[in-house]
């Protein structure tokens, strides 16, 4: 087989795939997207390389893991609005496993949130060097107050589509998910017009009941931000926002999966009543993540890094995290006890298929893009490929 530019020949390795794992896998990259993958003894496998050849030495190949939930890292946000910081916050996440995300922006004024969405476009509109953006979730600021966590009261306003549809209108397709207390009035119309228009209506930061939710489902509510915290908790007699999240099939949950947002044994609860097939990993991560404990900013709050734990300097509450995907696959297999394989669909698969680039993204097969990750038994980063090219770590 003859050597194309930039093409890698990656053997030895246990592919994870949405249907198994093929245990003695070669895959091949080229032209940024997967040429070639199967068992390396299969009819047709690639038996003579030119190009760079890795011997992945019996460790996994997964997809590139996805984002959808991520305010920052790196020592940047995504509220910076500039180049620089959306290169500072997308290498190094890349650094960690991520190969593809969502920018999230928090509640904030209508001229900072035009600008950090004018300047996510603008980005993707350029050759992005590390991690993919693949659009915007809005987290805010159509939120109660009442459960407004790390979001600054200041500039939460009721739910209304004159931003939106202002913003989708400049920007087409880049608006991807928007999260907002659907029990709050005029948050039924809005539900309506994401839905309408191809984006996802998620709840968060709600103080909705069981019933709420579930109508909010027949509108077009079908996504739960970081299940658990920020919304009204399951009790037997009245199941809350948590309660619906886990018995409505139309909604995907995302997950904080680092022993701080939600015990291990909640997380498998919500694994066990909602399947491997819709909860979403995420980091929810901040400008902090990777640079260890300190003083820091989220959203125009001052918050404090100690022992791993992102909260507000004043009241306590948590405030994102400084969590990475590695860091949250990892937990996911070792404290919650899932397959690698369910794992890598929680935070790759689920998440492509909820913002709709499972078509060339979120998996490992024949044409898609060559997002690549090589992990260690031990679930260690060794090695990744973003469009095919190698990442340094």
């Amino acid at each position: 087989m003859s050597k194309e530019e930039g093409s890698v020949l990656i053997r030895n390795g246990r592919i994870v795939t949405e249907d198994g794992i093929i245990e003695n896998g070669s895959l091949l990259l080229e032209d940024g997207r997967i040429a070639w993958m199967g068992d390396a003894d299969a009819e047709g496998a690639p038996t003579s390389f030119e190009g760079e050849t890795v011997d992945a030495q019996g460790s996994y190949l997964l997809p590139g893991f996805i984002d959808i939930h991520v305010h920052g890292g790196g020592g940047s946000d995504f509220m910076d609005a500039t180049p620089e910081a959306l290169d500072a916050i997308t290498g190094f996440h890349a650094k960690q496993g991520t190969t593809a995300m969502l920018s999230t922006p928090l509640t904030n004024s209508y001229e900072n949130l035009t600008a950090a969405v004018r300047n996510t476009a603008e980005y993707m509109a350029s050759e992005m060097p590390y991690a993919q953006i693949l659009g915007v979730h809005l987290e805010g600021p159509f939120f109660n107050v009442k459960w407004k966590g790390a979001q600054n009261p200041k500039y939460i306003v009721p739910p209304s589509t004159e931003w939106l549809e202002e913003w989708n209108n400049a920007y087409p397709g880049v608006l991807k998910i928007v999260t907002l207390a659907p029990e709050i009035e005029g948050a039924t119309q809005v539900i309506e017009w994401l839905t309408a228009q191809g984006i996802v209506a998620s709840a968060g930061h709600t103080d909705a009941s069981y019933d709420v939710v579930s109508e909010a489902t027949r509108h077009g509510l079908c996504h739960a931000v970081h299940t658990y915290n920020a919304m009204t908790p399951l009790h037997h007699r009245n199941p809350g926002t948590v309660g619906a999240v886990m018995t409505h099939d139309a909604i995907t949950a995302e997950i904080i999966a680092d022993g701080i947002h939600v015990h291990p044994a909640a997380v498998k609860v919500l694994v066990k009543t909602k399947g491997t097939d819709r909860v979403i990993l995420i980091t929810d991560a901040m400008s902090a993540a990777g640079l260890g404990d300190g003083s820091y900013s989220l959203g125009g709050l001052s918050v404090t890094v100690r022992n791993g734990q992102a909260r507000l300097t004043e009241g306590d509450s948590l405030a994102g995290s400084i969590l990475t995907m590695i860091e949250g696959f990892r937990f996911l297999v070792n404290q919650v006890g899932v397959s690698v394989q369910e794992a890598s669909r929680m935070a790759s698969g689920n998440p492509a298929r909820r913002v709709g680039a499972a078509d060339r993204i979120g998996s490992l097969a024949v044409g898609k893009q060559a997002d690549v990750l090589l992990v260690s038994p031990e679930l260690e980063l060794q090695r990744s490929w973003i469009k095919g090219r190698p990442f340094a770590l």
